[in-house]
């Protein structure tokens, strides 16, 4: 199946790269090649894209990585990093200028339908089984990364913001860049290691889901000032994001549950999932779309579906995987691709001020995410090494934390050299998670300490201990 896309990449990659090659710097040798339209290039970059992040995903797996780092390098792999150095005809041939623009809106739909994944994440947990812990954790796990990473850009605000020139917004992103988690990638690595269930793993869930949701916020209160809102504005725009917030999880949620209780009494077939998934798509479009007229941003709207769509429907949960899955499959892949071709990580000038500002931020952000909710679970009766267990899963930034450069760096709020050192931050973080959870071993996990309770179909109760692989 693979080959099927691969030969006829390779072929015509290496064609046009072979003609790259020639003396022909204007790169119309290339265009002689292969005469491609607007749509034709589309097409072309959709299908080296998706075979890009499939083969890097897949290789991330061998390498004992979560598939996401593998999809990140390959992105960056797209861009102007790797095939705009060595081949800058054959990348300006695979993706001209004039098919961004429709690449850049699969990215942005990707992103919108990934972040109402993200919620319906949310309504599922429970926060009966960590108990009081988890705020402790979770406050921990946030105010100590951004205090050190605001502290940490004071002396970097000269050399490293961006066009907007706004000193104060500069810090504040920094500080939210470094006190980010990727929830999905934690979610991904905790099923990877099947330690979802123990007490550490819901731990880092509850603590990741409420930091990201402040971070959104705080991101949210930065770009309003950026964009030349006003104290004031920026108060009211939080407060219709507040009680947005109470009309999506109150009377929209109640109404979307009987909604979804009458389809399902009125005993339609499958083929009602065709309405329900278009319903679905344009809610949250329309709710994405509300948020950014009252300068909230898109991703929260989204997010605010995902908590408002109705649990425990079958139909509905169905239907929103299936939405879910395919943005997450098909359409996420190609942010990765906007983000690799915004940014050249072998442009980056490794003078001192470079080599300074990332190896602080690197150490910083390592030791204040691990060592702050380590602490504060300590602190709450937790032992040192499952303590340091749950410290280093939160480490995980991933995608989150790129999506949220990116949106930086877009508004202008730091420029292009602070943009990739906070990916190789990002980076790093993401790929130290797993072998510094193998070098604590299996003694930093704990079992969920609650009786078994049954569950339908035959699946485990919640409270039933997973065995973990830490130790493989």
């Amino acid at each position: 199946m693979i080959a099927l896309v691969v030969l006829p990449l390779v072929v015509i990659t290496g064609a046009a790269v072979t003609v790259a090659r020639s003396k022909s710097p204007s790169g119309a040798a290339v265009r002689e090649v292969a005469r491609l339209d607007k749509s034709g290039h589309f097409f072309l970059a959709v299908a080296a894209i998706l075979l890009a992040v499939l083969l890097g995903g897949r290789l991330a797996d061998r390498l004992g990585q979560p598939r996401v780092i593998g999809e990140i390098c390959a992105g960056l792999a797209m861009g102007p990093t790797v095939l705009g150095r060595f081949a800058p005809d054959a990348k300006d041939w695979l993706f001209p200028a004039g098919s961004l623009p429709m690449l850049d809106g699969l990215a942005q739909i990707g992103l919108v339908f990934f972040m109402f994944g993200v919620g319906r994440e949310l309504t599922g947990m429970s926060l009966r089984t960590v108990g009081p812990q988890v705020l402790m954790v979770s406050q921990a796990s946030l105010l100590m990364p951004f205090a050190a990473g605001a502290a940490a850009a004071v002396p970097l605000v000269q050399d490293f913001s961006g066009p907007a020139g706004h000193p104060m917004a500069f810090v504040l992103f920094v500080g939210c860049a470094l006190s980010v988690t990727a929830l999905p990638v934690l979610a991904r690595i905790l099923a990877d290691l099947r330690i979802t269930r123990t007490r550490q793993g819901q731990l880092s869930l509850f603590a990741a889901a409420l930091g990201d949701g402040v971070v959104w916020l705080v991101l949210t209160a930065i770009l309003a000032v950026v964009h030349g809102s006003t104290l004031t504005g920026v108060l009211w725009n939080g407060l219709f994001a507040a009680a947005l917030t109470v009309v999506f999880l109150g009377p929209l949620r109640r109404g979307l549950a009987r909604w979804a209780r009458s389809r399902e009494a009125a005993g339609e077939g499958t083929e009602g999932d065709a309405t329900v998934m278009l319903l679905l798509a344009g809610g949250v479009a329309a709710t994405a779309t509300l948020t950014t007229v009252v300068g909230v941003h898109q991703l929260i709207g989204a997010l605010l579906a995902g908590l408002a769509w109705p649990t425990g429907n079958a139909r509905m949960a169905r239907v929103a995987d299936r939405l879910s899955s395919m943005s997450k499959t098909v359409l996420l892949p190609f942010f990765f691709f906007g983000f690799g071709l915004s940014i050249d990580l072998g442009s980056l000038r490794f003078d001192r001020s470079s080599v300074l500002a990332m190896t602080t931020l690197l150490c910083l952000a390592v030791a204040t995410k691990v060592c702050g909710p380590a602490l504060g679970a300590v602190l709450t009766g937790m032992r040192a090494r499952p303590a340091l267990t749950l410290g280093v899963l939160l480490s995980a930034r991933g995608l989150t934390e790129l999506v949220i450069l990116q949106i930086g760096y877009q508004a202008g709020v730091i420029d292009q050299r602070l943009l990739s050192i906070l990916t190789i931050v990002a980076l790093v973080t993401t790929i130290l998670t797993r072998p510094l959870l193998r070098l604590i071993g299996p003694k930093g996990i704990e079992p969920m300490l609650r009786p078994r309770e049954p569950e339908p179909d035959g699946v485990p109760g919640k409270g039933a201990p997973e065995r973990s692989s830490l130790s493989l």
